[in-house]
Order: structure tokens, then sequence, then C-alpha cells
């Protein structure tokens, strides 16, 4: 069976809390935040502004290693399932500063990352597939 986008808002619901560390986080506000909640709700997604109260956990930007624990402590408050997406090459893979002494060299070697969305940033739109991507997933 393959449930359509629009499908996903009547049957699935999911909370999304965004960790926005850099310039990445813009675009994933703009994603969350620039929409009507209608237009939201219409594709099943409530943000979230606690990590108790989401399901899904947006990475975007660069991780610090001084960030790297309350990134973590995040996660683990989050209650069962939960799901994680990387949102922009920094998340990714450490981007543009890849070779620095602080920089994680992406948050999938430290947290199980279900989706990875690509871009210097990714366009609100890419958070949105990405979603859509991580619904896949799990149906």
């Amino acid at each position: 069976m393959t449930v359509s986008t629009l499908d996903w808002g009547t049957t699935y619901r999911v909370t999304v809390l965004d960790l926005g560390l850099a310039c990445c986080g813009v675009e994933v506000m703009a994603a969350l935040e620039g929409h009507r909640p209608e237009q939201l709700a219409a594709l099943g997604v409530d943000p979230a502004h606690a990590a108790g109260e989401a399901h899904v956990l947006v990475v975007s930007g660069t991780v610090t290693d001084a960030m790297l624990p309350a990134v973590i402590a995040t996660y683990q408050e989050m209650p069962e399932p939960r799901y994680v997406l990387s949102v922009g090459a920094c998340s990714n893979t450490g981007g543009p500063y890849w070779d620095s002494y602080s920089v994680t060299k992406g948050i999938d070697q430290v947290l199980p990352v279900h989706v990875a969305v690509p871009g210097c940033p990714p366009r609100p739109e890419a958070l949105l597939d990405g979603l859509a991507a991580l619904h896949r997933l799990i149906s």
C-alpha cells in the first residue's frame, strides 16, 4: 500500500523538534514555522518545543564537539519511538569544517540517523521531502 504525502496527514502525526545549530537551522525554521499551522497539520507535522513531546529530532547545522553532549541529551529525553533527520552538509558530514578539530564529522557517528537531507543549506522544501522519506521508511 502506498501512502501519499497528502494521506499521511490523515494517517500519521509526527512531532518535530529542531536543533538549529547554524545556518541550516534557519531553513528548517522556515519550513516548520513559515507555513501556516493548518498547512503543516495537513502534512501530519506538529512542531514541538520540548524534547519530551517530540518523536522526530531534526539536527541542522554544524555540530561542534562542545555542543555534542547537549544534542545527545536532547535525543535521550525524547520518548520512543524516536527518529533523527540530519539536515545539511555540516550535520551530515561536518561540511566545509570537516577537518576542524572541534567539529563532529557527522551526527550519524553518535546518533542513529534515519534520513539525511543534503545541501548547504537545503531549501525548506527539502525538509518536508525528508519528512516524507521518513514516513516511507517507517510505514
